[in-house]
C-alpha cells in the first residue's frame, strides 16, 4: 500500500460510476478519503425506470464491505453541492482536505438533452456546484488542490486537422502597426449537448478562481470510460461497480456490449464515422491520483490534462465488438445533432509522462464481454438500450408520447422531482460504518 501520510480526500459524487472506484482506490492507497454524495444518481434511476446491469448496494453496505474487506474506513457525508452551501464550507474547513476530487455533476449528454426541464436541471446542479465548491474553497480558508474530472467533449468532435492541445492553445494577434503579439488562450469549446455546455463553463470557473482567488485546480477532459471493474471493485460483489446500458446513461461500448450479450444488432448511430476518445476505468482512478500527487505550484494557472488513452471511430468500434461476439451490425438514425464523419487528435502526453500505463480495448474487451455483460444478462431490460433523448426538441416530444416512464417535458421548475424525493435518499443510504 502506498503511504501518503493520511492525508484526506474529498471525493464529491463518490458514489457513481466514477466516483466510487476512485474513492476506493485512493483509500487503499493510503489516503483518508470521504465520500461527498446527494445520491441523486440513485434517484434518476427510479426517474428513468432503470437499473444498472449490475447489482449496486446501498452506499452504508458499500462502505461497510469495503471495511470488511481491507480494514479501512471510508467517511460518509451526504450533502447537495449545488444548495449545501454552508455545509460544504464547514466540511471543507473542518477535514482541510489536502484535495477536493469533484465528480458531483450530471454526467449525461443524452439525458441533459431529454426536454427543457432535464436541460435545466443539468445546468443548475452542475454549474452552481462548481461554483459552490470554488467559493466554498475560498471562504474556508483552505489551500486545498481542487481535481475535476471534465470532459473532451468541451472541444467538439473536430480537431482541424491538429491534435488538440491540452487546454491551452498559442495564437498570435496581427496589430494595426504590424506587429504581432503571442498569447495562449484556453482551446475554443465547442460543446455538443447541454452537458457539454456546463463543462465548458466550469473552465472559465476554474480560470477566474484561479486568476482572482489563487485556488489551485487540475481539470481533466476524459474520454468515453469503458470497463466496469477495478481491483477494488472486484474484491467482492458487493462493491462491484456501475454498468449502465440504458439510452441515457449509457456509454456507446456498454450499449454494444448489451446488444452483443443479449443477441441484438449492435445499433450504430448515423454512419458510425463519429470517432471518440476512450480511457479505461482502471485509468481513471489512476489518473485522478497521478493529478493529485502532482499539483499546481502556488500562483500558478489551472492544469489542464487530456485524459484518454486511444481514438476509435464507432464503427470501428462496433466491428470490434462483433468480430469477438458474432453479433451483426445495424446502422440507425443519428438522434445527436452532429456531423456524421470526424477526425479526432488529441495530445495527452501529461498524465503518460507522470506514469500512466494505459490499458487498450483489445487487451480487456473479452473480459468485460464475458464476465459483466454475459454474467449480468439476465437482468438487462433490452427497451431501453435504444437511445430516445434525441437533440431536437419536436423529436424529444414525439417520442415521449405514449411512454410510461421518465418525467414529462413540461417547462417548469428545475427537476421538482430530484428535489422532492431527496428526503428520501436516507433509505437509499443504509447504515454507515463512519
Amino acid at each position: 500500500m502506498r503511504q501518503n501520510g493520511n492525508a484526506r480526500i474529498l471525493v464529491l459524487g463518490g458514489d457513481g460510476f466514477c466516483g466510487w472506484p476512485t474513492a476506493l482506490y485512493l483509500s487503499r492507497q493510503g489516503y483518508a478519503v470521504t465520500i461527498v454524495d446527494n445520491f441523486s444518481r440513485r434517484l434518476i434511476d427510479e426517474e428513468l425506470g432503470v437499473e444498472p446491469l449490475t447489482p449496486i448496494e446501498s452506499i452504508g453496505q458499500r462502505i461497510q464491505c469495503w471495511w470488511e474487506m481491507t480494514g479501512l474506513n471510508i467517511g460518509l457525508h451526504r450533502l447537495d453541492l449545488a444548495c449545501d452551501y454552508d455545509p460544504l464550507v464547514e466540511l471543507i474547513a473542518e477535514t482541510r482536505p489536502a484535495a477536493i476530487v469533484h465528480f458531483a455533476e450530471q454526467r449525461a449528454a443524452p439525458y441533459s438533452m431529454k426536454s427543457s426541464r432535464h436541460k435545466r436541471y443539468t445546468v443548475s446542479n452542475n454549474i452552481n456546484a462548481t461554483n459552490n465548491l470554488l467559493a466554498a474553497v475560498v471562504d474556508a480558508g483552505v489551500d486545498t488542490h481542487v481535481v475535476h474530472l471534465g470532459t473532451m467533449g468541451v472541444y467538439g468532435y473536430g480537431s482541424a486537422g491538429m491534435k488538440i492541445p491540452e487546454g491551452y492553445l498559442d495564437v498570435e494577434i496581427p496589430l494595426e502597426n504590424g506587429q504581432r503579439v503571442s498569447q495562449q488562450i484556453l482551446y475554443p469549446t465547442n460543446p455538443g449537448s447541454i452537458y457539454h455546455l456546463t463543462k465548458s463553463q466550469d473552465q472559465l470557473l476554474f480560470a477566474y478562481y484561479n486568476k482572482n482567488d489563487g485556488v489551485r485546480v487540475t481539470d481533466l477532459h476524459q474520454g468515453i470510460v469503458w470497463g466496469t471493474q477495478t481491483a477494488e471493485t472486484s474484491l467482492d460483489e458487493r462493491l462491484i461497480n456501475r454498468f449502465d446500458y440504458d439510452g441515457d446513461y449509457g456509454t456507446v461500448l456498454n450499449r454494444f456490449l448489451m446488444q452483443a450479450a443479449t443477441g441484438h444488432e449492435l445499433t450504430v448511430h448515423g454512419t458510425g464515422g463519429q470517432t471518440r476518445a476512450f480511457i479505461h476505468i482502471s485509468d481513471t482512478v489512476r489518473c485522478i491520483q497521478l493529478a493529485i500527487d502532482s499539483p499546481p505550484a502556488a500562483g500558478e494557472r489551472v492544469r489542464i490534462m487530456n485524459q484518454m488513452t486511444e481514438t476509435h471511430r464507432v464503427r470501428d468500434l462496433a466491428k470490434m465488438i462483433a468480430d469477438a461476439s458474432g453479433a451483426k451490425v445495424a446502422f440507425v438514425d443519428n438522434p445527436r445533432n452532429e456531423a456524421a464523419e470526424n477526425e479526432l487528435f488529441v495530445e495527452n502526453d501529461s498524465l503518460c509522462n507522470l506514469g500512466l500505463k494505459p490499458t487498450f480495448l483489445a487487451q480487456g474487451l473479452m473480459e468485460e464481454i464475458s464476465e459483466v455483460a454475459g454474467k449480468y444478462a439476465h437482468r438487462c431490460n433490452p427497451d431501453l438500450i435504444p437511445c430516445r433523448s434525441y437533440w431536437c426538441a419536436r423529436k424529444n416530444q414525439e417520442s415521449s408520447l405514449g411512454e410510461g416512464i421518465g418525467i414529462d417535458t413540461e417547462d417548469s421548475a428545475e427537476a421538482p422531482h430530484l428535489r422532492q424525493v431527496l428526503g428520501r435518499a436516507q433509505n437509499l443510504i443504509g447504515p454507515t460504518s463512519s
